[in-house]
C-alpha cells in the first residue's frame, strides 16, 4: 500500500508541515550544461586538494573519526588569517554554520531579523526553529536604514539574532564594514555577518570580530576556493562565543577528506590570489556587456551579477536559455519584483552565454 503524501503532515510538528522548506538552485546531474545559476566557482581547486585528498584516503584515516575541532585547519587557517585558532569553528559547509547559529541563539517563539532580499535560507532557519523570521527591506539602492538595529520587531518581538550576507545576494552588494560596525553596535543581539563571497569583496569584516563580541563571521570555501562539492566552511567569533556554539554542532561535522581538502586549500593562497584576480576581470565585462544589452546590472562585490530589464520580463529569457543548455536564476521576491543572477562562468562560458542572449 502507498501511504498518502498528505499522511507525513499529520506527523511532523505543524509549523514544519507549513514551512516552505529551502529550494536549491538546479542541479542537474546529466547533460552538457553550461551552469551559471548557482554561484559555484567556474575553475578547479588548486592542485594541491588533491594530493591532499589522496593522502587522507590512504591507510586507515577512513576507518577512523575525524578531528571533531579540525585542528589542523584551525591552526593553518589562524595562521592566514591572523588570530588564533580558538577563534575559528568548522562546519559541513557555511549552511552548517548558520544551522549551528541560529539554534544557539533563537528559540521557539522569538525572532531571527534579515535583510530582504537575501539568502532566503535565514527564514527556512528561523521556521525549522518554531522563531518569527523579521524580514527588513533593503532600500531600492540596497543600503539598509538605522531601523534594522531596532531592539523590537513591529509585532512587539524582540530580536534574538540578525544575519547579514555581506556581499548580499541576490545584488552582489557590500554594506561597508563601517557600516555593519554601527549597526552591531546598536543590536541587541549577536550579528552575524555571512561572508559566503567575501575573497570576491574589496572589504571583510573579519577585524570586528575583535572589536565587537557580538558580531560573528562565517566563510565557505564553496565559491572562492572552489570546492562547493566537498561542504567545508568556518566561523570566526571570539573565542568564548565558540565554546557555546560547540555545544550546538554535530559531534563530526566535517569529515576527515573535507578537513584535508580545506587545509591543503587555505594553505595555497598563490591560487585563491591567481583566482580572484580571474573572476574579477570577468565579472566586470559580464557586467559591461549585460549593460549593453539594455539590462541594469548592479556593480557586484561577488561571483555573480544581478540583471533587471525596465521594460523586458525576465522568466523568458531564464527558460529560452536553458532550453538552449545554459542555467542562470531567475529569482522572484514577493513586493519586491524578481531579476537575473548570473554566476560569473569562465571567459568561455560567458563568451557562450552573451552569444545566446543577442539571439533572445
Amino acid at each position: 500500500m502507498t501511504p498518502t503524501p498528505t499522511a507525513a503532515r499529520h506527523l511532523v510538528r505543524p509549523d514544519i508541515a507549513a514551512l516552505d522548506g529551502y529550494v536549491p538552485g538546479e542541479q542537474p546531474q546529466g547533460g552538457d550544461w553550461i551552469k551559471l545559476n548557482t554561484n559555484e566557482n567556474p575553475y578547479a581547486p588548486s592542485p594541491a586538494v588533491a594530493r591532499a585528498l589522496a593522502a587522507a584516503a590512504a591507510g586507515r584515516t577512513l576507518a577512523k573519526y575525524p578531528d571533531p575541532l579540525a585542528t589542523v585547519f584551525r591552526r593553518r587557517a589562524a595562521e592566514v588569517l591572523g588570530i588564533d585558532p580558538d577563534w575559528i569553528l568548522c562546519g559541513n559547509g557555511s549552511d552548517d554554520l548558520l544551522t549551528i547559529l541560529v539554534r544557539a541563539f533563537v528559540g521557539a517563539g522569538e525572532c531571527l531579523r534579515m535583510p530582504y532580499p537575501s539568502y532566503i535560507l535565514y527564514r527556512t532557519l528561523a521556521g525549522i526553529q518554531g522563531a518569527e523570521c523579521d524580514e527588513f527591506r533593503y532600500a531600492r539602492d540596497w543600503s539598509l536604514a538605522d531601523g534594522f538595529a531596532a531592539p523590537r520587531t513591529a509585532s512587539g518581538a524582540d530580536v534574538k539574532l540578525a544575519i547579514i550576507a555581506n556581499p548580499n545576494s541576490p545584488s552582489g552588494t557590500l554594506l561597508p564594514p563601517a557600516r555593519i560596525r554601527e549597526l552591531a553596535d546598536r543590536l541587541p543581539c549577536a550579528l552575524v555577518v555571512d561572508e559566503a563571497y567575501g575573497d570576491f569583496a574589496d572589504t571583510h569584516c573579519l577585524d570586528l570580530v575583535k572589536e565587537n563580541e557580538r558580531v560573528i563571521v562565517t566563510r565557505s570555501f564553496s565559491k572562492s576556493y572552489a570546492l562547493a562539492g566537498l561542504r567545508f566552511g568556518f566561523a570566526v567569533a571570539q573565542p568564548h562565543v565558540v565554546e557555546q556554539l560547540l555545544k550546538v554542532k554535530d559531534s563530526y561535522n566535517c569529515d576527515a577528506l573535507s578537513i584535508a581538502a580545506a587545509t591543503a586549500a587555505i594553505d595555497d593562497q598563490a591560487w585563491l590570489t591567481d583566482n580572484r584576480a580571474k573572476i574579477v576581470a570577468t565579472r566586470r565585462r559580464l557586467t559591461d556587456a549585460m549593460r549593453g544589452l539594455g539590462y541594469d546590472a548592479v556593480d557586484s562585490q561577488a561571483n555573480f551579477v544581478w540583471c533587471t530589464h525596465p521594460e523586458r520580463p525576465h522568466r523568458p529569457v531564464y527558460e529560452a536559455l536553458k532550453q538552449r543548455g545554459i542555467l542562470i536564476r531567475f529569482m522572484n521576491y514577493a513586493g519586491w519584483g524578481d531579476g537575473l543572477r548570473i554566476t560569473v562562468g569562465t571567459d568561455d562560458e560567458i563568451d557562450a552565454f552573451l552569444s545566446v542572449m543577442k539571439t533572445i
